[in-house]
């Protein structure tokens, strides 16, 4: 092990944006949801079902991306992923109905697996210790950069040129970064030693509780996450009565804002935490503890007054859940070390896409019963049950 280099925020900075063009990728879909439902003549049931079809086929090829990144190295792993992604959003915009699309977006799950992993990787092996919740919040910056610039691009291009035109050039944007990142990847020097090839250690990490209590964990703190990133455009157009340009350019791309921001409050809060006394997990459980009883707020989306007021309760929920994200990606790697990073948080992607795969028709079917109160109203508790599950399977380090 080396000392951190003076670079390394650089480095980590460029590999958020693989991360940025990754959500700008998977968020154009749901920015054009109501366009898209429209042509194809889709229920919101069945567009439930093409946001599952990406994320159990994500879910399922998640640990052997996880793996692969392991064995093969970083480098190798996030330029095969990028590639693949990139010329899936391409292929995307030349579908012609909803059979299409379905394959589509079940490719763009393989492609897009090897990305939470290998973002956990790079921080791995480019931060210390106590920086690696700063680092994922990095990670939740890029994804926050594509989630804002999704309904914006979304809508600037569909306009003039249609929807398909959309999926095209956000396709042909992560062909860019691949050289950018290689270069960057020569530069900068890590201060951890990469092993590629050695074993992941599947079957070990799979009799270790604390594996399987962020599986759950995560599977319930994540859901308010997964309700705004699919749901944000389709919630302002249904319960608020917005058209989709205004949903999206005047309150679509504000609340990914918050997410970045409260990724940075949650990092930052536990590495204070842990400057204090405490130790790393102790830290990142706190941080989950407060940020759980924030998103009890959730449950008030569809209920206040006004757009604005209801754009804000979005806001308040993305900050926690990432508050809360931000540091259940860091304890992995502190559980279960570098070597093993990509295959432990790979475990955690698995999980959040088959609780997606399960929320997403869910969500849809009780939308079109009974509206968004009921919805909201759930996924509020769930961070909270998922602060218990860390803590009861913490052991000694809760």
């Amino acid at each position: 092990m080396n000392e951190p280099h003076r670079l390394r925020w650089l480095a980590m900075f460029v590999f958020t944006l693989a991360s940025s063009l990754s959500f700008i990728d998977r968020q154009i879909l749901a920015a054009l949801a109501p366009a898209i439902q429209s042509e194809f003549g889709l229920t919101l049931a069945q567009y439930g079902a093409v946001v599952s079809v990406f994320s159990i086929v994500y879910a399922l090829t998640a640990p052997l991306a996880g793996m692969f990144i392991d064995r093969a190295g970083l480098n190798t792993g996030i330029v095969v992923s990028i590639a693949l992604w990139s010329a899936v959003g391409v292929t995307t915009g030349m579908t012609t109905g909803f059979l299409g699309l379905l394959v589509c977006r079940g490719a763009l799950g393989f492609a897009e697996s090897g990305n939470l992993p290998a973002s956990g990787k790079a921080g791995a092996l480019y931060l210390a210790a106590g920086e690696r919740a700063l680092g994922s919040a990095f990670g939740q910056i890029g994804i926050s950069i594509g989630m804002v610039a999704a309904p914006v691009l979304a809508s600037g291009l569909s306009v003039t040129y249609g929807w398909r035109m959309a999926f095209v050039v956000a396709g042909l944007l992560g062909f860019l970064w691949i050289p950018l990142w290689l270069v960057t990847a020569r530069s900068i020097p890590r201060a951890h030693v990469e092993r590629r090839g050695q074993a992941a250690g599947l079957g070990e990490l799979a009799r270790d509780r604390r594996l399987w209590g962020l599986i759950v964990a995560n599977i319930l703190s994540m859901t308010t996450y997964s309700l705004w990133m699919n749901w944000t455009t389709v919630f302002l157009v249904k319960a608020r009565g917005l058209t989709q340009e205004e949903a999206n350019l005047q309150f679509a791309w504000i609340p990914p804002l918050f997410a970045a921001l409260g990724g940075l409050a949650g990092g930052a809060l536990s590495l204070r935490f842990a400057r204090a006394g405490r130790g790393l997990p102790q830290a990142r459980l706190r941080v989950a503890g407060v940020a759980s009883v924030a998103l009890l707020g959730t449950a008030l989306a569809p209920l206040v007054p006004t757009n604005g007021m209801a754009t804000a309760v979005i806001c308040w929920s993305y900050f926690w859940t990432v508050a809360f994200s931000v540091n259940t990606y860091a304890l992995p790697v502190d559980y279960f070390g570098v070597e093993r990073a990509a295959t432990s948080i790979a475990a955690l992607t698995m999980a959040y896409g088959l609780m997606q795969t399960v929320l997403s028709p869910f969500v849809g079917s009780m939308v079109d019963r009974h509206g968004f109160v009921p919805v909201c109203a759930g996924v509020a508790v769930m961070p909270l049950l998922a602060w218990l599950v860390l803590r009861a399977t913490a052991g000694e380090q809760a």
